[in-house]
């Protein structure tokens, strides 16, 4: 699994680390059901506390993108198991476009960079 952490990053480690795996399963890069890394070995792997990790799967299964069950390792859940409803996730999108607004980006400019990053998102996935 590809995660990279970011020093110079103002988002605390286990958000980041929770982020990425949120990009490798909209992506497709984790597939409903698989499993991921231990705790054990991914902090080994990125370099990080065990609890760092602990705390962004916490995060993950919050928000309905895994399941952890306790003596078996995570794995992705379904797609339908999220328990974001769509209010929420136009909520969290239009917080995103207003700050996109706010920094003087100009509405090419950000159709262009939302049609991009939902492109790479969905490369690899069921474009």
């Amino acid at each position: 699994m590809l995660l990279t952490i970011d020093t110079q990053d103002r988002r605390p480690i286990y958000q980041q680390i929770a982020d990425g795996i949120r990009t490798l399963i909209a992506a497709g890069q984790l597939a409903e059901r698989q499993q991921l890394p231990p705790v054990r070995q991914l902090a080994a792997d990125l370099g990080v506390n065990l609890n760092t990790i602990a705390a962004a799967y916490r995060d993950l299964q919050e928000d309905g993108l895994i399941v952890v069950k306790h003596g078996s390792r995570a794995t992705v859940a379904p797609r339908t198991a999220t328990h974001h409803t769509h209010t929420e996730l136009r909520g969290t999108l239009r917080t995103a476009l207003t700050q996109m607004v706010l920094s003087g980006m100009k509405r090419p400019q950000i159709l262009t960079i939302v049609h991009d990053e939902l492109r790479g998102l969905l490369r690899g996935s069921h474009e």
